[in-house]
């Protein structure tokens, strides 16, 4: 993928992505949804992919998660 930022973002709804942050935590869920400020919203990811993710230092997301864009590095799909 490449691109503008937010059509890197539109190309990945609906899709499984980690989103990084700047204390050093990272996130995984579905992306279901962000705005012009990069704040993006998390659904719970597949179980499929939670099981994959026991040996990483990533938590799933188990809610609808809400994460502002200013604390954001990096979101990769």
């Amino acid at each position: 993928m490449s691109g503008r930022p937010l059509d890197v973002l539109e190309a990945s709804l609906e899709e499984t992505v980690t989103v990084n942050l700047k204390d050093g935590s990272s996130y995984h869920g579905t992306l279901a949804g962000y705005d012009q400020h990069m704040n993006v919203v998390l659904e719970a990811p597949p179980e499929e992919d939670e099981q994959i993710l026991g040996e990483i230092e990533v938590t799933p997301v188990e809610d609808t998660t809400i994460i502002r864009g200013d604390n954001v590095v990096t979101i990769k799909a």
